[in-house]
């Protein structure tokens, strides 16, 4: 009995492997003999193997945190439902009646991409369709311009979900997702400073140039909206394995996994931009007055921060509308274009003096020269340099002010004695330090004739330290420098207590010399006209008194002679 039945199993198992080998055998004559299109079958396809555009998978938050447009309060109970699903038959005719010059074919990876945006992703399809009411007349006139399918105006739907700082795995940036090289090679700038693959207007118009080299190319929208995501090589490489066929279709399954989605969710992205309302979706709220905007020419360096604080109006918003800024400055080499809500715009023009001089020693403290640093005339050790203040605002926190001034969040800790991030609106905090300027030439030359000249006197202008004085401080509001009041003080540092006087200012007054009164000589003196003549009068006055001496004497010794010759 035990015999028979594995007899009976190894009889099984042998015809099961011969059976497998026959399959086998006879799938690899069909492969042999079955022409190249039958092998990939598109409606074969699943959605494990279909990989989506990046926008499509972005969450819809995070979106409206970047999309340039604010839409984080839309209104979304406008009268819609559930999504209604057609049939086959549907969707083709509607993609086939489309006004279309590019080939918007339907298949089974196109029907996923749009029951993906009708579905799953249709709270995103209402802000693109509202976005869209800004950004496609854009995108129109450019590629009316150029003589192009309007229906590409669609691409940036699906390249970034219409996010212009949108960035790929990969590098590619921006509404049109542009790599590094690409769009450089468009004359697109980017520095530090400015990156115009995120300007909407200019990646817009290097966008429209580059898809029309490309159909020079290919002389095939669908394959050049492939090369667009993939770039040339690949698809030239696909079109070579596949013996030079130039159908995207023929060479679907040739191409890179991403790029195979690519085509299909382009012609899905036009479906459901026209036949939103067919599924029940409808744009989000009422997009009129923040459609209200306006452009106005810069050549001078401006921060967003100077704008916000004249225009009174948030620093998000301004990034918002200008994201092509990384630094949320701009620069003053050239002339750069500015957006601000109309409303805004006159306000600007108005108050542009004002809005240039704005804390501007806060927001630009870049060096031109450093040679007094080099010779010691400047150092930032001896204290001869003057704070950078920042008054904090709602919504800020250490790391966005350190960003935003160039330095670090334990700098900004050490010099304010924090020992917390926390941070109180309305708290003023030293962001940064800059040199003192320097004394006026006035000043050094007082100085000069303060040493110099004998016929001047100093005066000196005295301080009270107050508590929270520091040295470079008073040099500041004193117009003077640190290393003229320590010379002045006789000081061996920066160290100052409260209450000590100091000399904050000298200025050397000359003072006139004082003449003696001169006498005027009396009416019968005689006058004397040298020193001759006085030498000789002197001379005949003393001989005169010799002579009357003498004369006395002589006079005495007759009297002293008649008396000796009498008592004789």
């Amino acid at each position: 009995m035990k015999n028979n039945i594995l007899f009976s199993l190894i009889f099984l198992f042998g015809n099961i492997g011969l059976f497998a080998q026959n399959n086998s055998d006879a799938k690899n004559e069909n492969d042999r003999e079955a022409p190249e299109s039958q092998k990939y079958s598109i409606s074969s396809i699943n959605d494990s193997s279909i990989i989506y555009p990046e926008s499509m998978t972005e969450n819809v938050a995070n979106l409206l945190h970047e999309w340039q447009l604010d839409l984080s309060k839309s209104d979304l109970n406008c009268k819609r439902g559930s999504n209604v699903i057609f049939h086959d038959t549907v969707y083709a005719k509607r993609l086939y009646d489309l006004p279309t010059e590019m080939e918007l074919s339907y298949n089974q990876v196109v029907k996923k991409h749009i029951e993906m945006y009708s579905g799953r992703r249709r709270d995103q399809v209402s802000y693109m369709l509202a976005l869209g009411e800004y950004y496609f007349p854009m995108f129109e006139e450019a590629l009316d311009r150029e003589g192009m399918p309007l229906e590409l105006k669609y691409l940036p739907v699906i390249e970034s979900a219409l996010n212009p700082t949108a960035v790929s795995r990969v590098g590619a940036t921006g509404l049109w997702q542009f790599m590094l090289k690409t769009g450089k090679g468009y004359g697109l700038e980017v520095n530090s400073l400015v990156d115009e693959r995120r300007d909407p207007y200019k990646s817009t118009q290097a966008a429209v140039k580059y898809l029309k080299d490309l159909y020079t190319i290919y002389g095939d929208w669908n394959l050049v909206i492939a090369a667009y995501n993939c770039g040339p090589g690949n698809v030239n490489k696909a079109i070579a394995r596949s013996g030079g066929k130039r159908d995207y279709w023929e060479i679907y399954n040739r191409l890179p996994r991403e790029t195979r989605g690519y085509v299909p969710a382009f012609i899905a992205a036009n479906y459901i931009m026209n036949h939103y309302a067919d599924h029940n979706i409808c744009p989000a709220g009422s997009q009129g007055s923040v459609l209200a905007l306006d452009t106005v020419h810069v050549n001078q360096e401006i921060h967003f921060e100077q704008i916000a604080g004249v225009l009174n109006m948030p620093v998000s918003e301004i990034k918002r509308l200008n994201p092509q800024y990384k630094k949320d400055m701009i620069p003053g080499n050239q002339i750069y274009a500015l957006v601000l809500p109309t409303e805004k715009m006159y306000t600007y023009i108005d108050q542009n003096d004002s809005i240039i001089n704005y804390n501007r020693d806060t927001y630009f403290t870049h060096r031109t020269y450093t040679d007094g640093y080099m010779d010691g005339t400047i150092s930032l050790a001896d204290g001869n340099t003057t704070d950078v203040y920042y008054r904090v605002k709602r919504g800020d926190n250490l790391s966005t002010i350190a960003r935003r001034n160039g330095t670090t969040v334990a700098r900004i800790k050490s010099w304010n004695g924090l020992t917390s991030d926390r941070l109180s609106v309305g708290k003023q905090l030293v962001v940064g330090k800059k040199a003192a300027p320097a004394a006026p030439a006035e000043t050094q030359q007082q100085l000069a004739q303060a040493v110099t000249s004998g016929n001047a006197t100093t005066i000196n202008t005295y301080y009270r330290v107050r508590k929270g004085d520091t040295l470079g401080a008073i040099a500041q509001r004193n117009n003077v420098q640190v290393s003229q009041l320590r010379s002045w003080n006789k000081l061996n540092s920066t160290r100052i207590d409260v209450n000590d006087q100091l000399i904050v200012g000298q200025k050397v007054v000359e003072v006139p010399v004082e003449k003696e009164p001169v006498q005027e000589p009396k009416p019968d003196a005689p006058k004397i006209e040298s020193n001759i003549i006085s030498d000789y009068l002197k001379g005949q006055m003393d001989k005169t008194n010799q002579d009357q001496e003498i004369k006395v004497e002589e006079e005495l010794e007759k009297i002293s002679d008649l008396e000796v010759a009498s008592e004789g």
